[in-house]
């Protein structure tokens, strides 16, 4: 990345040794170094180790140099000759640091455990059992969106910088070294610029990419990390790294305006306080209120922190404040996305990762607790993984990364939920309404009204039946449904189904849609006043009254059938064989009505609606009985309507 980093958290000890012959070079060399020039300086430095590879002063240089142009991961060499040199505490920091970067982490950890043993300073012990806890950590991490894939934008990117991409009215924003007017003496790569080509979520016209026509892009000096207000009559970006020994110190962050039908040339923002402060990666929160951005500056938790400021009533942005210890780290923290829905993503090589930055998000857990988790391995690399912006939050968008197979240094991805779509299985349910005619089989009962209730009851669909006696409804798997099925005339009776084992696993299809058909058969009974209706498998024990459990269970379907058919009134009557005398039968059978009634009562069925009636043996249907099946025919318990409300 065109960023700079710096060592915020280390002294720098440079040796000043004199090299005969290369005194001349050795001086350039420094120079250039203590200039920021880091590129050349590894140049520089290089061609003195071709004639002295232990040189201390040229292996540090290097070293520092690869590791403050954010390229620690070339530095293990130099950090190792250093070491065989003289050990100390940071030569064994950086050297982890370098071998984490390139994800080689048995041989990290040996150098971050033997660093420890050069220091007794509390804060660098805690920095490297950070270190430490972060290779662990990594170990475990789990892929925040399993399905996105990422996918390198070659038809946007060039073999130098491209990064930072942003979408705003129908454009994508982005940073590249093309069209470049110089190099970057600390990273040896071309200046970068700002450029912009519509775009439509993430297709974008690459043929009609074109330099920022909102404010001339300046020679010289880096411009990058663009953020545009939700209104889009504000841009920001980071400027800095100028080649003028007159311009600013340091990158800062300047803003252009829309103002009378044009932007105004960029100025320098009050929220970056101080010249010497690094400032960069800005980004708006989505109602535009907030500015987010990186910074160097004073009192952080080291390297480089994210900051937070508000608008203030002349339209500038002030107050920053440290988004705190939860989210930055002595390490760096950059590129921050605020999302819609309250969590917020940004770049960090604090947090355990992959290597080098990796992406995370902040997010609040069941109790309100914000917990900070790395994106994952299909969105981060070893490399560098940063600024990311959502075109379909969180769908879609793009991010940068420099990893290895791109087209040039950083490069652009974008990135979709590639989800894979659910198997569907519609189970088509043919209903068959049918009437039961009395020693004849169950005749088609036509024009029935059939009602479908979900597991809620909630009735989600209704249709009479055709001539045929069917309706046909459309049924979700695995769910509980009532079926309920009404013609005047007729009993109206609710009937329980589910689609539970009927219908294959999802898994184990092909097809996107498959169509399972399923029948059921609804048989209503005629409504006729004074019609007497036995009911089965009403037994009582000898003599007595008590409702038994096999009772209760066919006496619930006739509680069923006064539930389903509020408008009738019905006698409930039991009957006795002939073999005790008229008397004592006809006082059984009505304790017997009675204890049914109040059964059904105690099920929630009005009183109003049951009248008890003991026959005794008055009734018999088998005169002069013999058998005890011919005597069981008289036993029996009976119910018949004898009012229909309208």
């Amino acid at each position: 990345m065109s960023y700079r980093m710096k060592n915020y958290f280390f002294g720098i000890f440079l040796i000043m040794l004199s090299i005969g012959g290369c005194k001349s070079l050795q001086e350039k060399g420094t120079d250039q170094f203590l200039s920021g020039e880091y590129q050349y300086a590894i140049n520089t430095f290089s061609q003195i180790l071709e004639q002295d590879t232990a040189n201390e002063q040229a292996n540090e240089v290097i070293a520092e140099s690869y590791r403050l142009s954010n390229r620690i991961e070339n530095s293990s060499e130099y950090y190792q000759k250093l070491i065989e040199i003289e050990p100390s505490f940071e030569r064994y920091f950086f050297l982890g640091q370098s071998l984490k970067a390139q994800k080689k982490d048995e041989e990290a950890s040996e150098a971050f455990k033997n660093a420890k043993d050069y220091t007794q300073d509390e804060e660098l012990l805690a920095r490297t059992q950070r270190e430490l806890e972060s290779i662990k950590l990594a170990n475990g991490i789990e892929n925040y969106w399993p399905y996105h894939e990422l996918v390198n934008y070659r038809e946007l990117n060039t073999p130098g910088d491209d990064y930072a991409p942003i979408v705003s009215e129908n454009f994508l924003y982005f940073t590249s070294a093309r069209q470049a007017s110089g190099i970057y003496a600390a990273t040896g790569t071309p200046y970068t610029k700002l450029f912009r080509a519509r775009a439509e979520d993430l297709r974008v016209d690459v043929g009609g990419i074109q330099a920022l026509p909102e404010f001339p892009n300046e020679e010289g000096l880096n411009q990058a990390s663009m953020a545009i207000s939700p209104d889009g009559n504000t841009l920001i970006y980071a400027r800095g790294n100028s080649t003028s020994p007159k311009d600013l110190p340091e990158t800062a962050l300047f803003a252009s305006y829309f103002r009378g039908g044009g932007f105004t040339l960029p100025v320098w923002l009050p929220v970056n306080e101080e010249e010497t402060w690094w400032n960069s990666t800005p980004a708006f929160s989505p109602d535009g209120e907030e500015l987010y951005f990186a910074s160097n500056r004073p009192g952080g938790y080291g390297g480089i922190d994210i900051y937070k400021a508000t608008k203030l009533a002349n339209g500038d942005f002030g107050n920053a404040v440290n988004l705190g210890p939860n989210v930055n780290t002595p390490g760096n923290e950059l590129f921050p996305r605020p999302a819609p829905d309250g969590k917020f993503f940004f770049a960090s090589d604090g947090h355990p990762g992959f290597g080098k930055l990796d992406l995370f998000v902040a997010e609040q857990d069941e109790n309100g607790k914000q917990i900070i988790k790395n994106l994952g391995e299909n969105i981060n690399s070893q490399a560098d993984d940063f600024a990311i912006f959502f075109t379909n939050y969180p769908k879609e968008g793009f991010l940068s990364s420099n990893r290895e197979g791109g087209i040039g240094n950083d490069d652009i991805y974008y990135f979709e939920d590639k989800t894979p779509k659910p198997k569907i299985v519609n189970v088509l349910l043919n209903v068959f309404t049918k009437e039961r005619v009395a020693d004849e089989p169950d005749q088609v009962l036509d024009n029935t009204r059939v009602v479908l209730y979900d597991g809620n009851n909630k009735q989600i669909g209704g249709d009479f039946s055709n001539s045929n006696g069917r309706v046909r409804f459309t049924l979700e798997p695995q769910s509980n449904y009532t079926i309920i099925a009404s013609k005047g005339g007729y009993f109206s009776k609710s009937v329980p189904y589910n689609t539970f084992g009927k219908t294959p696993d999802p898994a184990t299809l092909v097809q996107d849609v498959t169509n399972v058909t399923l029948d059921t058969t609804i048989v209503l009974d005629q409504l006729i006043l004074e019609k007497s209706i036995v009911l089965e498998n009403i037994y009582y024990d000898l003599d007595k009254a008590d409702i038994r459990p096999d009772a209760a269970k066919e006496l619930d379907k006739l509680v069923q059938i006064l539930k389903d058919n509020p408008q009738i009134r019905i006698e409930l009557s039991s009957h006795t064989d002939d073999r005790s005398s008229d008397a004592y039968n006809l006082e059984l059978s009505q304790r017997r009505a009675e204890s049914a009634v109040n059964y059904m009562v105690s099920q929630g069925i009005a009183a109003d609606r049951l009248v008890a009636k003991g026959y005794g043996e008055t009734q018999l249907i088998i005169e002069n009985a013999q058998t005890e099946e011919e005597h069981q025919v008289n036993r029996r318990t009976e119910f018949k309507v004898i009012e229909i409300k309208e």
